[in-house]
């Protein structure tokens, strides 16, 4: 692999970044689930070694998959490594502090080598995925130390390759893959894979290395310009928990006629089916229906006089999502000036 940028700036960067890994943050990778034991030592199965290694003991072949390792055993860990596996991708070893998530992992793949320590992982992969929440990856990344040759990368959808600096040296890259799938279940995450968008980054050589795991898990690689990738992120969020959340203020409004949540999606269901497949056809602005696209404020001020009383919780999403309702509808022509800003002002609880 090429080695990565060393110009004086960059090295200034990563000497900043190495300052940073205070107790505090430290303290933050502990409470996910990384053990952090100075001592130089490594786990093969259940057997702790002392460790001398000056590089990785493993070694791909020329124009071979690099081996792989993958730090954090929880829902997206697990997934990835068992994608990977499937695709004949060398992933050889896990490290997580949690006992029964390592279990879990050598349950779907009994061949790899499983760590408490993620620092011993480094020292039998070349390819290190950081499969851990986002503010975990760049504190997490301060405890690792990567050796000539090998490669970093995380799994956030809002992070940057940049937050891996901390564990770079001479002749090591990063980078960042992250697919824009649910990781709620095993199963349903593996078969969301194919077709999926999976955003890469990192230096020219290692994307060849991403394009091609991504494409062997059956995803679509893609590269964000350069900025983007918060709102790309934020995007990625309001698609799936936004969407629970606004699921969940449906269960609420629906336990108010006597449905629980099983009725509610059977009921609500089939209209969010056809409101997405609409807007899909139709575009965004045209699959608008409903009291905002028709003037209706007396429908607006009925349901916001309703949900104050019998599901309170539920009105501020309400009064959030009627306004941009609002906002699209004057700007589909369907609502004249005064007839929105009567609407905002009744969905406002103003007179």
């Amino acid at each position: 692999m090429r080695p990565w940028d060393e110009s004086e700036d960059v090295l200034r960067r990563l000497a900043e970044r190495r300052a940073q890994s205070d107790d505090e943050r430290l303290a933050a990778v502990r409470e996910q689930g990384i053990n952090l034991d100075p001592a130089s030592r490594h786990r093969h199965g259940e057997t702790e070694h002392a460790s001398d290694h000056a590089h990785p003991h493993t070694h791909a072949g020329p124009g071979e998959r690099p081996v792989t390792g993958i730090i954090g055993a929880g829902p997206v860990g697990l997934a990835l490594g068992v994608a990977l596996a499937k695709a004949g991708w060398p992933v050889e070893a896990v490290a997580s502090r949690d006992p029964g998530r390592r279990a879990r992992f050598r349950e779907h793949l009994p061949g790899v080598r499983a760590f408490a320590e993620a620092t011993a992982l480094v020292d039998d992969v070349e390819l290190v995925i950081l499969a851990v929440p986002d503010d975990v990856v760049e504190p997490l990344a301060g405890t690792l130390h990567l050796y000539a040759g090998q490669a970093i990368i995380h799994t956030s959808g809002l992070l940057g390759a940049e937050a891996l600096g901390p564990a770079l040296a001479a002749g090591t890259q990063a980078g960042a893959f992250h697919p824009l799938v649910a990781f709620a279940d095993l199963e349903r995450a593996l078969a969301a894979l194919p077709g999926a968008t999976i955003a890469i980054e990192g230096d020219e050589e290692l994307l060849a290395h991403l394009a091609e795991m991504a494409e062997a898990i059956g995803g679509v690689p893609v590269r964000l310009a350069p900025g983007t990738k918060a709102a790309y992120h934020a995007a990625a969020v309001l698609a799936a928990g936004g969407v629970i959340a606004l699921l969940d203020v449906i269960r609420e409004l629906a336990a108010v006629v006597g449905l629980d949540e099983a009725g509610a999606m059977r009921i609500y269901r089939p209209l969010l089916d056809q409101t997405i497949a609409n807007a899909s056809a139709l575009g965004i602005a045209a699959a608008l229906t409903g009291p905002a696209t028709r003037g209706d404020a007396g429908t607006l001020a009925a349901h916001t006089a309703a949900l104050s009383v019998s599901a309170p919780g539920a009105l501020p999403a309400y009064q959030a999502l009627l306004a941009r309702d609002i906002e699209i509808a004057q700007r589909r022509g369907a609502l004249a000036p005064e007839v929105a800003l009567r609407l905002r002002t009744v969905l406002a609880g103003e007179s």
